[in-house]
């Protein structure tokens, strides 16, 4: 596995799925759950600005908030309170912070050496069986993955 190349098609498919999107279309609730589609957006930006974290520790360390916040109140209080923080955004806003975001994990994966993707133990909090390959495919992968099927859903009901 080649956990750069796994970001990078993540992040495409991501794109790939707005394309075309319309602008009533970004704030119609119901996409996932009650959110629309800049929720989602919101969403996965709040997972990216993680995602710098976690890679950061494997470079030069550094603060960790959004994995504190995620670990101190749980997943679903995480998700709910950093859509809410981004919900006056503009959806063009919300897609702005989650490349800048998706651009700053991409640069940090680049200064990883490539058996550290692969070194199992290496994120002991998710799972001494694990490795950051594996950490990046099920969590950010899949889960972009997950939420574009979501996006490609509504984009074809016939009352959206």
């Amino acid at each position: 596995m080649n956990g750069v190349d796994v970001l990078k098609y993540g992040h495409q498919t991501v794109l790939q799925t707005l394309e075309g999107l319309s602008d009533s279309d970004w704030d119609t609730g119901g996409v996932c759950g009650v959110w629309s589609v800049k929720d989602i957006i919101a969403h996965l930006a709040s997972y990216e600005h993680m995602l710098v974290e976690v890679l950061s520790t494997f470079l030069d360390g550094g603060p960790t908030p959004y994995l504190a916040k995620a670990e101190e109140n749980g997943m679903a209080h995480f998700n709910d309170s950093e859509v809410a923080l981004r919900r006056d955004k503009s959806p063009g806003e919300a897609l702005a912070e989650y490349r800048d975001t998706q651009a700053q994990t991409m640069a940090l994966a680049a200064g990883i050496a490539p058996d550290k993707f692969r070194q199992t133990g290496s994120l002991q909090w998710y799972g001494p069986e694990y490795d950051l390959d594996d950490f990046i495919v099920y969590t950010y992968y899949g889960h972009k993955r997950e939420h574009c099927a979501q996006i490609a859903a509504f984009r074809d009901r016939p009352d959206r």
